[in-house]
C-alpha cells in the first residue's frame, strides 16, 4: 500500500505544530555490559544486531530471522546466531566523552570518545537495500587503529579467515544450513588473516561489512529448504565493498526515512535540562515522576524503529523478540505465540503508518496454512480450515495447549490491512479466502443449544481459569470474524447465501453477560473475582483490538468493561500495560491511559531472567520488560498511544451487500490532560484515509483529512460530528469546531 508521502511533508507541518528540540535518539555515556538492558538494536528484517560500544573490545552480537531449530513436528527455537568479535590493541590511557548513541530518525548507531588526546568513532547500520550491516570504525590519528576480529559462532563452528573476510558456516540438527561472511576493507595499514582471525594495524579508517543467513524457505514445496547461503553472501559483500561507505549510508538512510518519517509525534517540549540527560537517566527521572513529554514521544516512535527494522518485505516476521536474540534456548522459543503477542506486535502497523511492514505477517501465516489444516484436522476430527497452538514455530509445528481462536485472531489482520488502506486485489486474493475458510472452521464447530444459541466449544480464557464451553474470549473473537467476513463479502459483493447464513450465526451467538458485581463476565458462569489482578484480560477484546464495545454504541457493556478494568488493575508484565493503554483509550479516559503509560515507563535494571508478574516496565535500552525482554510491549504502547490521538474503528453504516463499510474518524478521543499542545502528522484511519492533527491547551486546533481513494466518513471531535465525501487524492482541513477550512493543493502523490 502507497502512503501518500508527499501529503505528510506537504502538509503535515501545520502552523501550530511546535518544534520538537531533539532529534529521536537514545545514548549513554557508557558502553553496553548487559545484552537484554543496555546494548543496542539495529536490523533490516532479515538481520538484527546489538551493539555494545566497548573502548577495549567491541561486540556486535547478530541474527538471522530463519535461523531455527525444529521441523514440521517440533516447534523448535529461535537462535542465537554468533558475534563480530573486535579486540582493539596498542591503545591505553584514559577515555574521555565517550558517547554510544542510536539515532532512530536514520537507524545508524554510533560510538565516539577521545583516547590520549585521539578521537575515535565508529558508525553502524543494518541496510535493507544492500542486505548487510555495515561498520566504519575511524580514527583521527593517521594509523590509529590496530587489532583483531573474529566471528564467534553460537553452535560452535569455528571462524575461518582469508584474505579480508571471515566465514563461519554449519549445519543445525534439523539441517539447516547457516553461513555468515565479514569483509574488511581499510584505509592505510596493513590487514592479514591468521588463525581463524584478520589481524589490522596502522589503520586510520577501518570498514567492515556482515552479511548472514540459512537455506530456509518459507515453501513446505521445497520441504522448507532453498538454495546454500553461501554463494548469495559472497555476491552480497561483493556489491557492498565496491561501493563508497557514503554511498551505502546515504541508500539506507533514504530507504529507512522513506518509512520512518511517515508519521511525526510532538507531545511537547521537555525542559532542555532532562532532555540533555542520557537515555537511562531520562528514565530513571521518568520513573521518580518527572515530566518529559518528548521521552513519551521518543518510545512511541521507537516502537516503529523496531518494527522497521524487524519486519521487511521478503522476511519473516517479528518475533517474540523482533529479530533479537541471544540465546539458544530463548523465553518460549522466542517464538509466534498466538494468544495475544505474535498479534500485538502488529497492532500499531496499520495506524503508524507502516502497513507495508505488516505484509511479512501474512506471507508466514499463509506459508503454514497447508501444516496447519493437517494437524487441525487430525486434533480436531472432520472439520474445514485450520486454526493455531499457542507457541508456534517457522516449519508448521505447533506446541503447548491449542489455541482455538487464533486463525480468527490471524484473520483480523488481514481484515485491518485491507480496512486502512482499501486494496481490492488484496481482499480479493488474501484477506478473504482467509476470513471464510476461519469461518468454516467455526460453523463447524459452534454448538447449537436447544433455544437455538450457538456458543464455542470447550476453550481457555487466555491465560486464566477454567477451561469450558461458551469462553467469552472464544465467542468475542467469533463474532468479530463473522462481522469482517460479512463486511469482506459486501465489499466484494461476493458469495451473498454464505454472507447471509454467516450472518445469522453471528445474530445467534450468545450474547456477552454483565455479572454481579457489575463486571463483562469472563466465562458464561458468573464467577468472575473482584480481588483477581490476573495480567490477561483476555475478555476484553471485545473492546479491543475488535469494535464491539463502544461507550457511545454500547453503553452498559463499556461500563462493565470499565469495571473489569478497574478490578484488574495497573500492574501487570510489560505487555499487559500496554493492552489495558488501548483498552482504556477505546473507554475514552485519556488520563487512565496516561496512567498506564506512566506506569509502564518503570525503569527495569535487573537482567533477570525470571518472569515477574509485576515487574513491567522498561530496560534503560527501552527494550520492553516482560520481564524477561519481550517486543510485543514496545509495540503495544505505540499502538495504545495511536488510540489516545485518533480512533477510526466504529462504522457509521449498516452492512450493505456490495458496499464498503464507512468508518467514523475520531480525533483527540482520550487525549489525556498531561499532553496540553501538539500534534501528530500521518496517522492512518479505516477507510483509506491519512491523518494530521494539532491541539493547543488540550483541544482541538485543526486536522488535515487525506483520502487515498475517495470515500466517505464521519468526523468526530468531542460531541460533534460532520460527515465528509472526499475525492480521491483530495484533502480536506477541519477547525476546532469542524468547521470545514481552506486545504492547500496537493502534488501528485507518489
Amino acid at each position: 500500500m502507497k502512503v501518500p508521502v508527499i501529503f505528510l511533508f506537504a502538509l503535515g507541518l501545520m502552523s501550530s505544530l511546535p518544534v520538537t528540540a531533539l532529534p529521536p535518539t537514545l545514548w549513554y555515556e557508557e558502553p553496553a555490559k548487559a545484552w537484554m538492558t543496555q546494548a543496542l538494536p539495529i536490523g533490516n528484517g532479515r538481520m538484527g544486531a546489538m551493539i555494545f560500544g566497548g573502548v577495549d573490545q567491541e561486540r556486535i552480537q547478530f541474527n538471522v530471522d530463519s535461523l531455527w531449530t525444529g521441523n514440521e513436528g517440533d516447534t523448535g527455537m529461535y537462535q542465537n546466531f554468533g558475534e563480530l568479535v573486535i579486540d582493539f590493541a596498542g591503545s591505553t590511557g584514559e577515555v574521555s566523552g565517550y558517547r554510544r548513541e542510536l539515532d532512530i530518525s536514520k537507524a545508524v548507531h554510533s560510538v565516539s570518545y577521545s583516547r590520549n588526546g585521539v578521537k575515535f568513532t565508529r558508525e553502524a547500520f543494518a541496510s535493507y537495500p544492500d542486505g548487510v550491516v555495515a561498520i566504519r570504525l575511524t580514527a583521527a590519528k593517521p594509523g590509529g587503529l590496530s587489532g583483531t576480529m573474529h566471528l564467534v559462532d553460537a553452535h560452535n563452528a569455528a571462524s575461518e579467515a582469508k584474505g579480508g573476510t571471515l566465514r563461519v558456516s554449519g549445519t543445525l540438527d534439523n539441517g539447516l544450513k547457516y553461513e555468515a561472511q565479514a569483509r574488511v576493507v581499510a584505509k592505510g595499514g596493513a590487514v592479514s588473516a591468521k588463525d581463524g582471525a584478520i589481524e589490522f594495524s596502522g589503520v586510520t579508517e577501518l570498514v567492515i561489512f556482515l552479511a548472514a543467513d540459512t537455506d530456509y524457505s518459507p515453501k513446505r514445496g521445497d520441504k522448507w529448504r532453498g538454495v546454500d547461503p553461501g554463494g548469495r553472501l559472497t555476491k552480497l559483500l561483493d556489491a557492498a565493498a565496491a561501493k563508497p561507505f557514503d554511498a551505502l549510508l546515504a541508500a539506507h538512510v533514504a530507504d529507512y526515512q522513506k518509512i520512518f518519517n511517515r508519521v511525526t509525534l510532538d507531545l511537547g517540549a521537555t525542559a532542555p535540562a532532562v532532555a540533555a540527560k542520557p537515555t537511562n537517566e531520562r528514565l530513571k527521572a521518568v520513573t521518580a515522576g518527572g515530566a518529559d513529554p518528548e521521552f513519551e514521544a521518543l518510545l512511541f516512535q521507537y516502537a516503529r524503529y523496531l518494527l522497521i527494522s524487524s519486519s521487511r518485505a521478503g522476511t519473516l516476521p517479528a518475533n517474540l523478540q523482533g529479530v533479537w536474540n541471544n540465546w539458544n534456548k530463548p523465553p518460549w522459543r522466542s517464538d509466534y505465540h498466538s494468544n495475544i503477542n505474535f498479534q500485538m506486535n502488529y497492532w500499531p502497523a496499520e495506524v503508524a503508518g507502516l502497513a507495508d511492514l505488516h505484509v511479512p505477517m501474512f506471507d508466514y501465516i499463509d506459508s503454514q496454512k497447508e501444516v496447519y489444516r493437517e494437524k487441525t484436522k487430525a486434533e480436531y476430527g472432520n472439520v474445514r480450515g485450520w486454526t493455531v497452538r499457542t507457541e508456534n514455530g517457522i516449519f508448521g509445528a505447533g506446541s503447548f495447549i491449542w489455541n482455538p481462536p487464533g486463525s480468527a485472531w490471524y484473520a483480523r489482520h488481514y481484515w485491518e490491512h485491507y480496512a486502512f488502506g482499501r486494496d481490492k486485489a488484496f481482499l480479493k486474493e488474501r484477506a478473504y479466502p482467509t476470513l471464510k475458510e476461519a469461518c468454516e472452521f467455526w460453523e463447524d464447530r459452534l454448538i447449537k443449544r436447544p433455544d437455538g444459541t450457538l456458543v464455542t466449544p470447550v476453550g481457555w480464557s487466555p491465560e486464566h481459569g477454567p477451561k469450558e464451553e461458551a469462553v467469552s474470549y472464544d465467542v468475542e473473537i467469533v463474532r468479530d470474524l463473522f462481522t469482517n467476513y460479512i463486511d469482506a463479502a459486501d465489499a466484494l459483493g461476493v458469495d451473498r447465501s454464505y454472507r447471509d447464513k454467516i450472518a445469522a450465526m453471528r445474530d445467534q451467538l450468545l450474547k456477552p453477560k454483565i455479572g454481579k458485581w457489575g463486571q463483562l463476565q469472563e466465562w458464561e458462569t458468573d464467577r468472575d473475582d473482584p480481588k483477581d489482578t490476573h495480567r490477561h484480560v483476555s475478555h476484553l477484546y471485545a473492546l479491543y483490538p475488535a469494535n464491539q464495545i463502544s461507550p457511545v454504541s454500547t453503553p452498559d457493556l463499556a461500563k462493565a468493561a470499565r469495571t473489569s478494568l478497574e478490578a484488574r488493575g495497573d500492574e501487570g508484565t510489560g505487555w499487559s500495560k500496554a493492552w489495558k493503554i488501548a483498552y482504556w483509550a477505546r473507554l475514552l479516559d485519556g488520563d487512565r491511559s496516561y496512567r498506564l503509560l506512566r506506569t509502564l515507563m518503570k525503569i527495569v535494571e535487573s537482567d533477570s531472567m525470571t518472569m515477574n508478574m509485576l515487574g513491567g516496565g522498561l530496560y534503560p535500552n527501552l527494550f520492553d520488560a516482560h520481564p524477561p525482554f519481550q517486543i510485543d510491549g514496545n509495540f503495544g504502547v505505540a499502538a495504545g498511544m495511536a488510540e489516545m490521538l485518533l480512533q477510526s474503528h466504529d462504522r457509521t453504516n449498516k452492512p450493505q451487500f456490495g458496499a464498503d463499510v464507512t468508518y467514523e474518524i475520531n480525533l483527540l478521543p482520550a487525549l489525556p490532560s498531561a499532553w496540553k499542545s501538539g500534534s501528530v502528522t500521518g496517522l492512518r484511519a479505516r477507510g483509506g484515509f491519512t491523518v494530521n492533527i494539532s491541539w493547543r491547551d488540550g483541544k482541538l486546533a485543526e486536522a488535515l483529512i487525506h483520502s487515498d481513494k475517495g470515500g466517505r466518513a464521519k468526523v468526530r471531535y468531542g460531541t460533534r460530528a460532520v460527515d465528509l465525501t472526499l475525492n480521491p487524492g483530495q484533502t480536506v482541513k477541519v477547525g476546532g469546531g469542524l468547521n470545514i477550512l481552506p486545504a492547500p493543493a496537493l502534488p501528485p502523490t507518489r
